[in-house]
């Protein structure tokens, strides 16, 4: 089974600059003028999961809240770290989680959208 996740936006360009540029995923594939949406697949090769941006002429109407996360669980301490540079470099300020759990064992961002990012170091499960 493959796993996609696919939201609407205005903007796929700062999404997949946000999460290729902080997170690291990597550009699998993009589409132009499929009846009416152009969109981007991110996410790791080889993987069996990757995340849908699109856009066209609709405008998006979703909203994130507290709990709505997408969590990135990363394997080593320097994955970990190079990530989280990454945000500071790109001036994206840490966001205050609302659960305990992650505010004890993660970072968290939010994305262009709103939506929030969680980046987990794999060995705090």
């Amino acid at each position: 089974m493959k796993f996609r996740v696919a939201r609407h936006t205005k903007s796929v360009s700062a999404l997949t600059e946000f999460y290729t540029e902080n997170i690291g995923l990597e550009i699998l594939g993009e589409f132009k003028s499929h009846d009416n949406y152009d969109g981007t697949f991110v996410g790791k090769k080889g993987g069996d999961w990757h995340l849908e941006f699109t856009v066209s002429d609709d405008l998006p109407v979703h909203h994130s809240d507290e709990d709505d996360l997408l969590v990135f669980y990363v394997n080593t301490d320097e994955e970990y770290d190079a990530i989280i540079e990454n945000f500071k470099k790109n001036g994206i300020p840490e966001e205050e989680p609302k659960n305990p759990y992650w505010k004890k064992n993660a970072k968290m961002y939010k994305d262009p959208d709103g939506f929030l990012a969680v980046v987990c170091l794999r060995k705090n499960l």
